[in-house]
């Protein structure tokens, strides 16, 4: 059933969400948002790192997220990329101290590892998203469990490290993972997000789904499922494909505008 079924203000639903995403898809939405730690940097490469590395540490308040990102940026001498292939053994002690909730040194250290093991044999970690993915058809699913297999496909991964990076086969949302995907892929004249990579198509990408887009979803009526999984984002995709079949995760904006920005009751 198309969601124009599913939902007879469908329309109403446009204007609204349309409304929302200009007003929120600008620059000054940079600053406090976790986006912000990507925007520090020129290079693809060190983009690409700080920009996984921040979507991964993005839980709990925004200012805290930026403050540990900053934190990570510091250890590593300003110089992500450089310091991921050039690196040596004493240079990883002072990283020891890092912390941000249940992410510890034993999970930063795995992350530098395969940062170290990805790199030196990539340009980009672009390649590491394609494993599963085909330019034919929006396989997003089957690319981030690819990318989680290949994540932790080197020796003696910690098994508390697993936690940290989601996969749709482990039945989760995968947030953190499509915020990052949508960082990388999207681009448009509103200067947030960066379109850095050309092997995902805009239109392949799947919703960000956390608390706040879920509770704007169920109160606009896109979405239906009880649990907030999966399933869940790829319901809501759904229903953004047919309002912008080329570019439908921008409303994320308009989703978590609505959800967070704006003031309650509004």
């Amino acid at each position: 059933m198309s969601p124009s079924r599913l939902n007879p203000g469908l329309e109403e639903i446009r204007s609204i969400l349309d409304q929302a995403a200009d007003l929120y898809n600008r620059p000054s939405f940079i600053p406090p948002d976790p986006i912000s730690i990507v925007h520090q940097f020129e290079g693809l490469q060190d983009r690409e790192i700080m920009g996984f590395w921040t979507s991964v540490l993005a839980w709990g308040q925004r200012k805290t997220i930026l403050n540990k990102a900053q934190e990570l940026i510091d250890l590593m001498d300003g110089a992500p990329y450089q310091f991921v292939l050039h690196h040596q053994e004493k240079d990883l002690q002072r990283m020891m101290q890092f912390r941000h909730r249940t992410f510890n040194d034993v999970d930063l250290l795995y992350f530098m590892a395969f940062f170290r093991h990805h790199y030196s044999r990539h340009e980009s970690l672009e390649s590491a998203f394609m494993l599963g993915h085909h330019s034919d058809h929006a396989d997003t699913e089957e690319a981030l469990n690819a990318f989680h297999r290949y994540f932790f496909s080197l020796e003696h991964v910690p098994a508390r490290t697993k936690k940290h990076v989601s996969a749709p086969f482990r039945k989760s949302s995968c947030k953190r993972l499509n915020m990052f995907l949508r960082w990388m892929v999207r681009t448009d004249d509103h200067g947030v997000d960066l379109g850095l990579w050309t092997g995902i198509r805009p239109d392949q990408l799947v919703i960000p789904l956390d608390v706040h887009v879920e509770r704007v979803a169920r109160r606009l009526g896109i979405l239906h499922r009880k649990q907030r999984d999966w399933q869940a984002a790829v319901e809501i995709t759904t229903y953004l494909r047919v309002l912008d079949p080329t570019d439908p995760v921008r409303y994320d904006f308009a989703l978590f505008g609505m959800g967070v920005l704006e003031k309650p009751g509004h």
